[in-house]
C-alpha cells in the first residue's frame, strides 16, 4: 500500500495507473462500515483509494471538530490489510487555501434537516468531496446510505456538474443491537448506548407498520417519537429520495429519517424504504 500525504505526488501516482478505480472517501476512525465500502470498493474495480480528512469545513463552531476520533496508525493497519492500493492523508493547508471558491449547497434540500440544524455543513462537505472527486478521477466512489442527506446531495452535485464518476450508495452497517456504526458511538457510554438504540428501534417500527399496510406519514412519524421518548430529538422526517415531505410513503421512493442527541452525543440514523 502506498501512502501519500503530498497532493503532487498522489496526482503523479493516480496517473500511473488506468486500471478501474474505486474511491472511499473518509474522515478516519475506521470501522467495519467503513470496511464495507473498501471491501465493495475492492469487488467492483482493480485499483482502490481510500481518503482519510477531517474536513474542518464541515463542523460548526460548536462542533467536536478538534476532538474528532483520530486514529491514523490503526486506520494506516486497517487500509493494509483490507488491500487498499493508495492512502491519502493531506493536510487541511494543503486543500484549502485563502480566499478560495467554495460550493454552496442547494437552496431547499441543502437547508433543511441536517442542513437546517447544521448551517453551512452542507458547503462544507460539498467543497471537500469536490476537490477529492477531482484528485481522485475514481471510476466508482463510494458512500454510505447512512448519511442519507450527503448522499443525496453529492448525487445531484456530481449530475449537476458533470464529473465523470459514479457514485455508488451502500447499505448502512449495524451492530447485532442494531445501533449504525458511527466513528462518534466512541463518544456513548454505555447507558448513552442503551438509550442510542431507540433510533434504530423507532426505524424498525416504522418499518413494520408499513409491513403492516400503514403509509400514513404522520401515523408512523407519531409512534416513532414515542420510542424516542429518552433522547434529545432533532428531528423525525419521512421524505421521498429528492427530499420532500410525503404524506404517504411511496416504496422505492422512501427515505425515514431520525436525529438526535443522547447524552452529549449527536447521531444520525435513516431507513431507504
Amino acid at each position: 500500500m502506498n501512502i501519500i500525504r503530498n497532493i503532487e505526488e498522489f496526482r503523479k501516482e493516480r496517473e500511473k495507473t488506468n486500471k478501474k478505480v474505486g474511491f472511499v472517501p473518509t474522515m478516519g476512525a475506521l470501522h467495519e462500515g467503513h470496511l464495507s465500502l473498501i471491501k465493495k470498493a475492492k469487488e467492483e474495480n482493480d485499483f482502490v483509494i481510500v481518503s482519510i480528512f477531517v474536513n474542518p469545513a464541515q463542523f460548526l463552531k460548536n462542533e467536536d471538530f478538534s476532538k474528532y476520533p483520530k486514529k491514523e496508525a490503526a486506520d494506516i493497519e486497517i487500509c493494509r490489510l483490507a488491500g487498499v492500493d493508495i492512502l491519502f492523508l493531506p493536510d487541511a493547508d494543503k486543500i484549502y487555501q485563502k480566499d478560495e471558491p467554495k460550493v454552496v449547497a442547494p437552496n431547499i434540500r441543502g437547508f433543511v434537516l441536517e442542513g437546517f440544524h447544521r448551517p453551512g455543513h452542507f458547503d462544507g462537505v460539498l467543497t471537500v468531496v469536490l476537490k477529492l472527486l477531482n484528485l481522485a478521477k475514481a471510476n466508482n466512489a463510494y458512500f454510505g446510505k447512512k448519511d442519507a442527506q450527503q448522499l443525496i446531495l453529492i448525487t445531484q452535485m456530481v449530475k449537476n456538474f458533470f464529473i465523470d464518476t459514479n457514485i455508488i450508495p451502500c447499505d448502512t452497517v449495524r451492530e447485532k443491537s442494531g445501533l449504525a456504526l458511527s466513528s462518534r458511538n466512541v463518544y456513548l457510554s454505555q447507558d448513552d448506548k442503551i438509550k442510542a438504540l431507540s433510533l434504530s428501534k423507532s426505524l424498525y417500527k416504522a418499518v413494520s407498520m408499513i409491513q403492516a399496510g400503514d403509509l400514513n406519514s404522520k401515523n408512523i412519524i407519531k409512534e416513532m417519537e414515542k420510542i424516542l421518548c429518552e433522547v434529545e430529538v432533532d428531528y423525525v422526517a419521512i421524505t421521498d429520495r429528492e427530499l420532500n415531505d410525503i404524506e404517504k410513503i411511496e416504496l422505492k421512493n422512501t427515505v425515514i429519517l431520525v436525529a438526535a442527541k443522547v447524552g452529549t452525543t449527536r447521531l444520525i440514523d435513516n431507513m431507504w424504504i
